[in-house]
């Protein structure tokens, strides 16, 4: 009978941990709600200014300027000193992966100007869906899964929509899944600190 009891008492401490590491990852993630803001307005700077100038420089300028400008502020957050768990290790390992590549992409292309708009938003599309389902994935957090598939419903899309649709349905993805996600996740740190706040 005891040792049933144990067996039982190790299975629940064994699920609180779990949901502990569940919820820092989270709360670790709400801490870059920022970043998805940041880099959806990257590439509306970057959209706006390429199709207002036509210049090849457009994508590769903004997405220099987005990745020194994030390098700085998570440098600078570091050493505020946040603890780190192998859960903000996975997820910060999917998005540098992610992120390394899709930097690697948009600069190549908008440098080269030889990207046409389907295959763009199609690969652009695929990398965020990617990115967004293994983080919700590790976190088990369904918002950031209906990102993910906002992302994927726009790759199937690009590879048949045409011309201002796949404009519009590309600006309208960007919109809720980087800047109306970011700030959501935003809001959740913000509720954290002051609860956390209270509490001290």
């Amino acid at each position: 009978m005891t040792t049933a009891s144990n067996e039982e008492q190790e299975l629940k401490d064994r699920l609180s941990l779990i949901e502990t590491m569940i919820a820092e990852g989270r709360r670790t993630t709400s801490s870059y709600g920022w970043t998805f803001v940041l880099w959806g307005a990257a590439y509306f700077v970057a959209i706006l200014w390429g199709s207002i100038f036509h210049s090849i420089y457009a994508w590769p300028v903004t997405m220099t300027g987005s990745a020194i400008l994030m390098a700085i502020i998570i440098l600078w957050r570091k050493r505020v000193g946040r603890p780190t768990t192998s859960k903000n290790r996975a997820i910060g390992a999917v998005w540098f992966a992610v992120g390394t590549s899709m930097f690697i992409l948009l600069f190549s292309l908008g440098y080269s100007g030889h990207a046409d708009q389907h295959t763009f938003i199609a690969i652009v599309g695929t990398l965020l869906a990617t990115a967004n389902a293994a983080s919700s994935m590790i976190l088990r957090w369904k918002t950031q899964f209906a990102c993910a598939l906002v992302w994927w419903t726009l790759t199937v899309f690009a590879c048949f929509g045409r011309g201002k649709l796949l404009t519009i349905a590309f600006l309208a993805a960007l919109f809720l899944c980087q800047i109306v996600f970011g700030a959501y996740l935003m809001v959740i740190e913000a509720k954290q600190r002051s609860k956390a706040a209270s509490h001290a």
